[in-house]
């Protein structure tokens, strides 16, 4: 189980190399929320996710004979892009099963990172377990899931790390963190960093409609697969239920979560990019969502809310913004 002594080790490991996103604010987001709302950047990290921060912790913390036979994971996208770009930084193979319904633009700069990619079809029924299993064999790599990882955790958890501190400068000490979440490894991350350094703040997940696993696991307290299939609008964030590793953490530390519709996640997308200037996709959105037109869910006081993602397609991203 990850622990504030690992995400403070990734965090020393990390010096340097992952960037310190700024914590954002707009006078025009807050007067749509009715409360302050500050925006945790890291469509701003390197490969535009915060997925770079747990594939570098991963990564680092490997031993160098381990780490010099490579490593290998599979993602619809941002965590494929953390990995190779982490790997690659170390000097190391990397090898990244992606479903080929990805996003073009992703599966394209993770073979320009370096990587290896392996396609399957997801929605014909492959399984990216096996094929990743068969391949590990095979390779004799390490096998880096996407978050049900300590060392991942602990990397995301450096996000937590810098929440803190920043909001801390601001004078916030309370208040609701909301998080972009899929499996929950950013989530528990954060919510594992602000338990130890800012107890005040309260996380919330945050998912889009239909995909909603772990605002029911949390709610039933037990580990529940939502109805959908594993593809939608918000693609970087489909997970069918939480992590074994992630879920306990989540029920421990967590507040409910909130469920967001895809026409409130264009809308914090347009917002975001119009008052914050930033391209963030949709499923980096999501709390941001929750933040501006969930005020009936949440405490009062203050809102930090994650932007996870910018990894959007150009021409998706486009017709969004014009109204679409």
């Amino acid at each position: 189980m990850t622990d504030i002594a690992q995400i403070e080790a990734a965090a020393v490991r990390a010096k340097g190399i992952v960037r310190e996103t700024p914590l954002l604010s707009s006078p025009f987001l807050d007067e749509i929320a009715g409360r302050p709302v500050l925006a945790k950047a890291e469509v701003l990290q390197h490969t535009g996710s915060f997925k770079f921060r747990g594939g570098w912790s991963a990564v680092s913390a490997l031993d160098p004979e381990t780490r010099a036979r490579g490593v290998l994971a599979f993602s619809s996208g941002n965590h494929a892009q953390g990995v190779a770009y982490a790997a690659a930084l170390h000097g190391v193979p990397a090898v990244i099963i992606m479903p080929k319904d990805a996003p073009a633009l992703k599966i394209e700069n993770t073979r320009a990172l370096g990587a290896e990619v392996v396609l399957y079809d997801r929605a014909g029924g492959e399984d990216r377990a096996e094929i990743g299993a068969r391949l590990q064999a095979e390779r004799n790599m390490t096998l880096i899931k996407p978050f049900d990882d300590i060392q991942v955790i602990a990397g995301q958890g450096t996000c937590g790390l810098e929440i803190a501190a920043q909001a801390a400068v601001l004078g916030v000490t309370s208040g609701t963190v909301l998080t972009c979440c899929g499996g929950g490894g950013l989530t528990a991350g954060i919510a594992l960093a602000l338990a130890a350094h800012a107890p005040g703040m309260t996380v919330r997940p945050v998912e889009p409609q239909g995909f909603d696993d772990t605002a029911r696991s949390l709610a039933s307290g037990t580990r529940t697969r939502h109805a959908s299939p594993e593809a939608g609008f918000c693609d970087a964030i489909l997970t069918p239920m939480p992590g074994e590793i992630t879920f306990p953490i989540l029920s421990r530390l967590c507040g409910p979560g909130i469920v967001v519709t895809e026409l409130e996640v264009k809308e914090a997308m347009r917002l975001a990019a119009s008052r914050l200037k930033l391209v963030v996709e949709p499923g980096g959105a999501v709390a941001l969502a929750a933040a501006l037109f969930h005020g009936r869910d949440l405490d009062d006081g203050p809102v930090i809310c994650t932007l996870s993602g910018g990894n959007a397609d150009p021409g998706h991203y486009a017709e969004i913004l014009a109204g679409g």
